[in-house]
């Protein structure tokens, strides 16, 4: 099968490599489409995994099953299969609160071969997991793949309540954000900000609910929220982005009382300066967010394939896997939202 293969920062090579080996309770899938992730990007171009190369990434998987292991019973070959990258025990003190994406037992796919290749091994502890779905045939694979960025992002504002009448900013224009503006609209925000760097992603914006935009190069992004808020902030801020800098800057956005959540991760090794006494005396919130448990997992599918959400107006670009990495380029300058990898295209 044809392979991107990560032999360092910025070093992915596409290859020509044996199929991976799945065992009796497993299947092996054929990857339809694989979304390009920000957190892939950084993983790609980054000493990610401390010189244990070469490795496969790609979490955001949907495909085809091609065969299955002698003792499989749940899929048949032929299945169109949404594969969550993440798989929970349900056993341990975390899953049993409602937690599951905090379990201690947690599985992730990117410890294995990810889905930057034509073929996909799922062993039998993804199989035998909560976290994959059967695609309806109707819904397109470049739809339904959606459905994982969707779901840390549901997870967010379900956990955080989002609801009817608040304000809500979103520092960070790319996939992720404009998800959160479109979600927020959805759950009844009467107000949604966008801060962001780039003239064109806050353009784009626009298309996905956002009411004001910030570019906070050319404007105190602060200021301008107090002043969109008469003074006072927003209920809710999310920082979507991987800057410390936006991370300190989002302090200052929240109102009195208001949630303020770290959803995109930074570099390792980067710390943000906040002022506690600030957070202190003005009894903010503070939320760090990461995941889904398995019941958001599914009420995003569900909002994906119902159509709920319109998957396709994200999607810049589909690129074959050779393109891999003219895709990373693409999105980190912000040139396209969304990256699709098709890797039999």
């Amino acid at each position: 099968m044809k392979a991107a293969l990560m032999y360092g920062p910025n070093d992915v090579r596409v290859e020509e490599i044996p199929s991976p080996e799945y065992d009796s309770e497993g299947l092996l899938l054929k990857v339809e489409v694989v979304g390009l992730c920000g957190s892939d990007i950084r993983n790609l171009t980054t000493d990610s995994r401390k010189g244990d190369y070469p490795h496969i990434y790609g979490h955001e998987v949907v495909g085809t099953v091609a065969e299955i292991g002698d003792k499989e019973t749940r899929f048949n070959v032929g299945d169109r299969l949404y594969v969550y990258p993440a798989v929970p025990c349900l056993k341990c003190e975390y899953c049993r609160a409602g937690n599951s994406h905090s379990c201690e037992n947690l599985r992730l796919y990117d410890q294995t071969q990810g889905g930057f290749a034509q073929y996909m091994a799922v062993p039998s502890w993804g199989v035998n997991g909560p976290n994959i779905y059967r695609i309806p045939d109707e819904v397109p694979f470049e739809t339904a793949v959606l459905s994982e960025p969707l779901s840390s992002v549901y997870a967010c504002q379900d956990n955080v309540n989002v609801r009817l009448g608040q304000t809500v900013v979103i520092v960070g224009a790319g996939p992720i954000g404009t998800l959160h503006a479109t979600l927020a609209k959805i759950r009844g925000a009467d107000q949604v900000i966008m801060v962001e760097i780039n003239d064109q992603r806050l353009e784009e914006s626009l298309n996905f609910g956002v009411d004001h935009t910030i570019n906070s190069t050319k404007v105190d992004p602060i200021e301008e929220v107090k002043r969109l808020t008469h003074g006072q902030g927003a209920d809710i801020v999310i920082s979507a982005n991987p800057s410390t800098q936006a991370q300190t800057q989002a302090v200052y956005m929240v109102r009195s009382n208001g949630t303020l959540v770290f959803f995109g991760g930074v570099p390792r090794g980067k710390l943000t300066d906040i002022d506690t006494n600030y957070l202190h005396y003005h009894s903010i919130w503070t939320y760090g967010h990461y995941g889904s448990n398995t019941i958001q997992v599914k009420k995003a599918f569900d909002m994906i394939v119902s159509g709920r959400i319109e998957a396709k107006k994200f999607v810049s670009k589909i690129m074959p896997l050779d393109n891999l990495f003219d895709a990373i380029l693409s999105m980190k300058s912000g040139k396209a939202n969304k990256v699709l990898i098709k890797p039999w295209m």
